[in-house]
């Protein structure tokens, strides 16, 4: 009877064990958001995830994710959504439209969360039988696009804001990056990096309506002054010659004098969007 008793006690307690070391191995397989997302250097990312090697993309802003394997990249990897149903999903993200604008994104390695940009493009070579027509590049801290020997800024700004680093990087801008940092949030169509730019506690519908018309912001001249002549000064004008394609209206060249406020020369600086709707 003891015997008995003593073997239905261990096989109880035996089964609640592995029932709560199941049940962590699955949260931590289903909730990795948990982990720590890091900023983790492209030349060791180049080591963390080799070639042929599967890691899984989870999208910042929508929470979806699918699998990837990386095929090639030298200064950025170039990866394959896996099956099928990965690059259904991927295109879910994408609205169902491929294209290279970039998305802030988290890779999941093993137990690693690296935060990351990728666009959505296919193009070049693909192998894998998933109905991509091609790869697309995932950018790294650090990373380049195959033609520049500088990290492509629109990437930039999505890892940080993977990373939870953009709010950082864009109070330390200087007047002229910060115009920069807002074409860039208007050629992704990212209204959370374009209202990071702006005078906070303001109406924007106006100034947001104008912009969601613009598919290219592109700034061709901006008149500089040593940063060192902004030490003392509360505003700033900058004239800006910029191209700006508008839908279904072709190329216009224009300049835009950007108008750059700050409350005291200890704090960040914020383009004054009042004038900026009338410039657009």
């Amino acid at each position: 009877m003891v015997k008995v008793i003593l073997l239905f006690f261990l096989l109880t307690f035996s089964n609640q064990y592995f029932a709560v070391e199941a049940k962590t191995k699955f949260d931590e397989k289903d909730s990795p958001l948990s982990f720590k997302v890091e900023m983790v250097p492209w030349d060791l990312v180049n080591e963390i995830l080799p070639r042929k090697s599967f890691f899984t993309i989870i999208d910042v802003e929508t929470g979806l994710q699918f699998r990837v394997q990386r095929r090639a990249g030298s200064r950025h990897a170039d990866v394959q959504p896996l099956t099928f149903e990965d690059t259904k999903i991927m295109k879910k993200i994408y609205s169902g439209k491929w294209s290279w604008k970039r998305r802030a994104i988290i890779v999941k390695y093993g137990d690693q969360m690296i935060a990351a940009s990728m666009h959505g493009m296919p193009h070049g070579a693909g192998a894998l039988k998933n109905g991509f027509p091609g790869h697309f590049c995932v950018h790294f801290l650090g990373s380049t696009t195959h033609g520049s020997k500088e990290p492509d800024l629109a990437h930039k700004l999505m890892l940080l804001k993977a990373g939870g680093k953009l709010h950082e990087y864009i109070n330390n801008a200087d007047p002229y990056h910060l115009i920069e940092i807002f074409a860039a949030g208007i050629n992704q169509t990212d209204r959370k990096i374009i209202k990071q730019t702006l005078l906070p506690h303001s109406n924007n519908k106006k100034l947001y309506k104008k912009l969601n018309e613009i598919t290219i912001f592109s700034i061709t001249n901006m008149s500089y002054l040593p940063l060192s002549d902004l030490e003392g000064r509360l505003s700033i004008e900058i004239p800006v010659e910029v191209e700006i394609y508008r839908d279904n209206q072709g190329k216009e060249r224009k300049q835009i004098v950007f108008v750059l406020v700050r409350n005291s020369i200890v704090d960040r600086w914020y383009i004054q969007q009042k004038i900026l709707q009338r410039e657009v």
